[in-house]
């Protein structure tokens, strides 16, 4: 399917897309955490790949990655651009090496890193929460 917009217009649209405070990823998990009485987080602390959420008392991060910007190997497959392929296959390569070496940066520091796929975080939140419980205990 062809693009609707111009190439002018979708670099505008695309350039207003943040890494922050994304409703479907991290809101939602900021809301699941709260809703299911755990605390003790602190969201974008300078760290290693910045992660969305930190408990440095417990020393884990944790990340939530939207299956488009992160490559998600079940979803992307379904995800991918019609137009500029390359770009976005090179975007989505670069991303997921970035991770990689924010995990070892992290772990090397002596943290735990958890990331949580966008669809799990919509499909299979207790499953999320369950994970993020046992990493903190």
């Amino acid at each position: 399917m062809a693009d609707i917009f111009t190439k002018k217009k979708r670099s505008e649209l695309m350039s207003r897309i943040h890494g922050r405070g994304n409703k479907a990823t991290e809101l939602a998990l900021g809301a699941l955490l709260r809703k299911n009485g755990i605390s003790g987080w602190r969201r974008h602390q300078r760290l290693p790949g910045t992660p969305d959420f930190a408990m440095r008392r417990q020393k884990v991060a944790i990340f939530v990655d939207g299956c488009f910007w992160h490559g998600c190997m079940r979803c992307s497959r379904n995800l991918k651009p019609s137009t500029n392929g390359e770009y976005w296959t090179a975007k989505i390569v670069a991303n997921r090496a970035r991770d990689r070496r924010a995990n070892r940066r992290l772990r090397g520091s002596g943290w735990r890193v958890l990331r949580i796929w966008e669809h799990d975080l919509k499909k299979r939140p207790a499953s999320c929460v369950s994970r993020i419980a046992r990493a903190i205990v």
